[in-house]
């Protein structure tokens, strides 16, 4: 087996690990849908991918669809728009209500379906509108990391900035510029960006976590103060 095809499947692994093991935990732990479902869907992203490449799927195989779905999926209202919805139960303690869980999925559905089928390849149009929603999500995620800056977790405010600017510039180069001497499935672009998508979900779990602590402890300070 390629060298470059053995690291695709490590950062797949990675990745999908996360999507499985945080996705859940976002929803055990915070009762997260919007972080949990999203991360879910990567991983079974990311599950598909070693299952066409085991397969050997041409464009025509369910596989191959199903690759195109999860991606516009995400690109489109997962990672971006749900990201933030999600995101926000931390920064703002926000609970959005049924309305808004159905329309958000329901728009990244619906647009999965459509690019999958009728989208392929992307138009520039398309190609644009995911950039500038990943720019939207990033400056969101960029006000996170002040956020954990601003109450001592550093560290992870840190890390967010780095994955976030990394996924950042795999979203601007997806559909516009590739790697000289790549190969026609793009092995090396698709090892770098799995890699960078893996270390956001990674990340942005553990920030989660670290605004949650810092919200509970406050809380309690709180409930401590007026006991007294």
């Amino acid at each position: 087996m390629d060298f470059t095809v053995v690291l695709l499947l490590m950062a797949d692994v990675w990745m999908i690990y996360a999507g499985f093991v945080f996705g859940v935990r976002f929803i055990r732990r915070y009762a997260n849908y919007f972080l949990g479902v999203e991360w879910i869907v990567i991983a079974l992203s990311g599950s598909n991918v070693v299952l066409l490449g085991l397969i050997g799927g041409d464009h025509d195989s369910p596989s191959y669809g199903l690759m195109l779905f999860f991606d516009a999926f995400s690109r489109s209202f997962g990672i971006t728009l749900i990201l933030v919805l999600g995101m926000l139960k931390v920064t703002h303690r926000y609970e959005p209500s049924p309305v808004v869980d159905v329309g958000a999925f329901g728009l990244a559905i619906v647009t999965g379906l459509c690019l999958a089928v009728f989208g392929q390849p992307i138009t520039l149009p398309w190609a644009v509108f995911y950039i500038v929603m990943n720019a939207l999500a990033s400056l969101f995620m960029f006000s996170v990391a002040l956020r954990l800056w601003r109450v001592d977790e550093r560290r992870h405010a840190v890390w967010v900035v780095v994955a976030t600017i990394g996924a950042a510039a795999v979203a601007g180069t997806y559909d516009f510029i590739r790697i000289p001497g790549d190969d026609e499935n793009r092995t090396v672009f698709y090892t770098i960006a799995i890699t960078l998508w893996a270390l956001q979900m990674t990340v942005y779990f553990f920030a989660y976590r670290a605004l949650h602590r810092h919200h509970t402890q406050v809380d309690g300070d709180r409930a401590k103060a007026v006991a007294a």
